[in-house]
């Protein structure tokens, strides 16, 4: 038996690939990228069919964040020339939410930059939230709030939210060189809280940040050992103005063998192509669909995205259906365990045992909870309605013989905190 047969067997029996298979997927050529691709293909229809979950990020507030992370546009001392703008209301963050609900969005994002909410800020969020369901009880709402304190996570499950995001996004041993305002462990705890209050945990992982593959391997079975429901894996959007800019050093087939490497090890868990896919895969976009299920719609938090419409003819065309607000997202056996996301009609969602999540950005800066990069306060700037702004950047991708596509880099001048329409 070949490694992917191996690989593919224990996928559709839920069973753990060894560290040592993780690390062989990572390592397999372009010639055999294709059937890297098929093989968890057929665990990720095992599993989700071919229903393709759509998410919608809302930046409550952005840039200006006090912590470090290196990935991030909003962090301490960015030079990147994004939308700064204080919290939102909940008028306007509905609003915002109603135009990624009617692209077909099952799901909404709420994130906002800082180390950690205030009581406050949990109040306006509670505030928010219940705008959102207002207008209508089906949304999915996952908050990404930074590090959380204790009894937060009780008072947003409270307050109607299903989810919580907070990506890990590196491994531990490499932690400290991408942030060092907090750590790892604070990471962890505040994914293990979101577990405790019954809310359904979203915890991902950024690549391209320079990382080995061992790296790539240990955060993914962190995570997978924290059992969270949803896995949002970013590709980093070299930001001009932040430290890793020059961080060009992934190439499409590279990000299809992370995401084939993940879906192995979290064969039954929400897969989601967060940042940077339009960056990173651009024209290989469609094969991702074939090992993640889920998606954002449209653009991201400091960064522009594909046009909705886009995604969803690339859905149609690829072979794929939206998956609509009366199905459950995850499996039956682990919705049964308290996790299952996704159904109009079902409770909220419910978390697992441990712990684990960090989409937005964990503890303040950039990748928000559940997709890229995003940032704090002041109010919108003057030119917010102007033309999307062009990152600069001139550095080769590794691997690749042309230069990376950074004219796809470009700054949100749309949506929420601007008065341009959203892009869903």
């Amino acid at each position: 038996m070949d490694l992917l047969d191996i690989l593919t067997d224990k996928g559709l029996r839920r069973e753990l690939p060894t560290r040592e298979e993780a690390l062989a997927v990572l390592a397999t050529t372009d010639d055999q990228l294709l059937d890297v691709v098929a093989a968890a293909g057929r665990v990720r229809r095992q599993w989700f069919g071919r229903r393709v979950k759509l998410n919608y990020l809302v930046n409550l507030k952005s840039g200006l964040c006090p912590e470090d992370c290196s990935y991030c546009s909003q962090r301490l001392g960015s030079k990147a020339e994004i939308l700064k703008y204080t919290w939102l209301k909940p008028d306007q963050a509905a609003e915002a939410a109603a135009a990624g609900v009617a692209g077909g969005a099952k799901r909404v994002c709420l994130v906002a930059s800082g180390r950690g909410p205030t009581d406050r800020d949990i109040d306006r969020v509670a505030d928010t939230i219940a705008a959102i369901k207002d207008a209508d009880e089906s949304v999915e709402v996952c908050a990404c709030l930074g590090l959380l304190s204790d009894n937060q996570a009780e008072r947003l499950k409270a307050a109607g939210a299903d989810a919580y995001n907070h990506n890990l996004n590196t491994s531990e041993s490499t932690y400290g060189e991408i942030t060092t305002t907090h750590t790892y462990a604070d990471r962890v705890d505040t994914v293990t809280k979101a577990h405790g209050a019954g809310l359904s945990a979203c915890s991902g992982l950024i690549a391209g940040m320079g990382e080995s593959d061992a790296d790539l391997v240990d955060v993914v079975f962190a995570l997978r050992e924290l059992d969270p429901d949803s896995v949002p894996v970013n590709f980093l959007i070299p930001f001009e103005g932040t430290p890793l800019a020059e961080e060009w050093n992934l190439t499409p087939q590279r990000c299809l063998r992370i995401l084939a490497m993940v879906r192995f090890v979290c064969p039954d868990i929400e897969v989601r192509i967060a940042g940077g896919r339009e960056v990173h895969l651009r024209s290989m976009q469609p094969l991702g669909l074939h090992i993640a299920n889920s998606i954002f719609l449209g653009d991201y938090l400091t960064s522009e995205g594909q046009a909705g419409q886009a995604d969803l003819d690339m859905i149609k065309d690829a072979g794929f259906e939206v998956e609509g607000a009366d199905q459950t997202t995850l499996p039956r056996h682990r919705a049964h365990a308290g996790g299952g996301c996704g159904s109009a009609a079902a409770s909220p969602c419910g978390g697992h045992q441990d712990t684990s999540d960090a989409s937005g950005e964990g503890a303040a800066c950039g990748t928000g909870g559940c997709g890229p990069y995003g940032g704090h306060a002041e109010a919108p700037a003057a030119d917010a309605a102007a033309e999307p702004v062009t990152v600069p950047a001139t550095v080769p991708a590794a691997g690749a013989d042309d230069e990376a596509r950074t004219d796809l880099v470009r700054v949100r001048r749309r949506g929420a905190g601007t008065e341009l329409a959203p892009n869903a």
